[in-house]
C-alpha cells in the first residue's frame, strides 16, 4: 500500500512559495523541481489549497502566495485542505472473525488508533507553518555554516 505524500508536499509548497517569493519565478515547474514530482501534481496541491483558502494564485501568473501569514496556518489546517477528514490509520475490515486475532483486532485497535489520532491532530494544530518554515532555516543555516567550514579546512 502506497501511503499518501500529498500533506507533505502541500506544506512542502507553502513554505517554498514564502521563501522563495520574489527570489525566483514561482512556477510549478520550479516547485515541482524542489519536490522532485510533475508540475501537474504542484497544480493539483495548490489548487485544494487555494479552495481550502490557505493560497492565492491568478492564473496564468507565477505569482501564487499565501492567503494568512505562515503563523497563522496550521499544519491541520494544511492536512484538512489535502487530506480532508480522512483518518490517520486505517484498520484493516478484512480479517478473519473466527480467529482470536482476527475477530478482535478492529475493535481493539479503534480506541488505539482514535487517541492517536487526537493527540496528532492537537499537535497539527498548534504547529504553524512558519514553525516549520523556520526550522527549515536553521537547518539551512547549519549547512551553509558546515560548508563554509569544510572550505576554510581544506584552505
Amino acid at each position: 500500500m502506497k501511503i499518501s505524500t500529498r500533506f507533505s508536499d502541500s506544506i512542502h509548497i507553502l513554505a517554498f512559495i514564502n521563501i522563495y517569493a520574489g527570489k525566483i519565478p514561482l512556477t510549478s515547474n520550479n516547485i515541482a523541481s524542489s519536490i522532485e514530482t510533475s508540475p501537474v501534481v504542484v497544480r493539483r496541491l495548490m489548487s485544494r489549497l487555494r479552495k481550502a483558502g490557505l493560497l492565492n494564485t491568478v492564473h496564468g501568473a507565477a505569482e501564487p502566495r499565501l492567503a494568512k501569514a505562515a503563523d497563522q496556518i496550521s499544519l491541520y489546517d494544511v492536512f484538512l485542505a489535502t487530506e480532508g477528514e480522512k483518518h490517520l490509520f486505517t484498520i484493516d475490515k478484512k480479517t478473519n472473525p473466527d480467529c482470536i486475532v482476527g475477530g478482535n483486532i478492529q475493535q481493539t485497535l479503534t480506541a488505539y488508533y482514535h487517541e492517536a489520532e487526537i493527540a496528532a491532530e492537537a499537535k497539527l494544530a498548534q504547529t504553524s507553518l512558519q514553525d516549520v518554515i523556520n526550522t527549515i532555516l536553521v537547518h539551512q543555516a547549519r549547512k551553509e555554516a558546515t560548508q563554509r567550514k569544510e572550505v576554510s579546512n581544506n584552505d
